[in-house]
């Protein structure tokens, strides 16, 4: 390692500051130790219907095959927790509509890879040869594991990545490189005892430390799944109606968690205050224009209503209600109306036990 790729790797950390990102790290490309938990998971059938985890074989796990002369990952996190404290009061107040804070603004794939290529291109200002790859969660690539080896915090007990001075609120993205730089050491990982992530999963999905089965974790139900939700996870996912950020509500280490100040993560069209019968009302087209550059979209508007149609089924029994589900009992969609008359069902043996 010559001093000019030690110079090199404080510079990369000082231009990614720059660019808005909270913290750099730097690894090699071994991921043995991963590659055999992953596996592990994939074997017990855990990620679902997530095709797409076991399709690239071991190029998850081997960033060189990848991207081959990989022999460096550069990874970067950005903190995007918006600055309210409503989540809590929020999941209380069942008329009112949970998403998940990562969300609520603008999708971050397309604001951190646009800031990854800044910072590659900072690079190769001052190297010219430099041959690399970004990623933002939309490649097979352990991103988590790969953040924990290049020291940016360690993988908790709830299988995200944990910080102690800013806990999980934060996106990950990587830089495939073949310049050979420094590389970090990775932190101790500090859960101890605690398994409060563990405790307070609506639907046990954290079946034991640093395990999740994804069949069971309303973020995969709400958002990856696009077929009938099981009945006995129904009752269990509340008003949350894209994704579900309890782990991380109720993780000690996110007490530390810093405001972002990126703007595009701000919360968009209120979405972090709406009733679930204002957003049951959206047509097609309305979903497609408030979700517009938004992760949302992830789930497609009939899974929108879907979700939207339990939680209504979960809320108070009041005309109002159950007018809005009645809107939609013939809609044109046959996996929006078993749910809008499950929901319907639920609110019948409230009025009539």
């Amino acid at each position: 390692m010559t001093d000019d790729h030690q110079q090199l790797a404080s510079d990369i950390k000082t231009w990614a500051k720059s660019l808005g990102f909270q913290d750099v790290g730097i690894t090699d490309t071994d991921l043995s130790q991963h590659e055999e938990h992953l596996k592990n998971w994939l074997s017990r059938k855990f990620h679902g219907e997530m095709g797409y985890m076991e399709k690239h074989g071991t190029k998850r796990s081997r960033p060189e095959e990848l991207i081959p002369g990989t022999i460096r990952i550069i990874s970067v996190r950005m903190d995007y927790f918006p600055p309210d404290i409503q989540a809590i009061s929020l999941l209380r107040d069942r008329r009112k509509a949970y998403i998940s804070r990562y969300a609520l603004g603008r999708d971050y794939h397309k604001v951190l890879k646009q800031r990854l290529n800044q910072l590659a291109d900072k690079i190769q200002e001052k190297i010219k040869i430099f041959n690399y790859r970004a990623f933002v969660d939309s490649a097979p690539v352990l991103e988590k594991a790969l953040a924990e080896k290049a020291g940016l915090g360690w993988i908790g007990k709830n299988t995200l990545v944990l910080n102690q001075k800013t806990g999980s609120y934060f996106f990950l993205g990587e830089i495939y490189t073949d310049l050979p730089l420094p590389c970090d050491t990775p932190i101790k990982e500090h859960c101890g005892n605690c398994t409060a992530c563990i405790d307070v999963c609506p639907t046990k999905a954290i079946i034991g430390p640093y395990q999740l089965d994804a069949r069971r974790c309303i973020s995969y139900l709400t958002i990856e799944y696009k077929k009938s939700i099981p009945i006995e996870f129904r009752k269990l996912i509340g008003n949350r109606i894209f994704g579900c950020d309890d782990c991380q509500l109720t993780c000690p280490w996110n007490r530390f968690a810093n405001f972002t100040q990126e703007k595009d993560f701000q919360p968009r069209h209120q979405l972090d205050d709406q009733n679930l019968i204002d957003l049951f009302a959206w047509d097609e087209q309305t979903f497609l224009d408030k979700t517009q550059g938004s992760a949302i979209r992830r789930a497609g508007y009939e899974c929108w209503l879907r979700n939207i149609a339990i939680s209504l089924g979960n809320a108070p029994s009041t005309p109002e209600i159950i007018a809005s589900l009645e809107s939609r009992k013939n809609h044109e969609s046959l996996l929006v109306q078993e749910h809008v008359e499950w929901a319907l069902a639920q609110h019948e043996q409230e009025i009539h036990p």
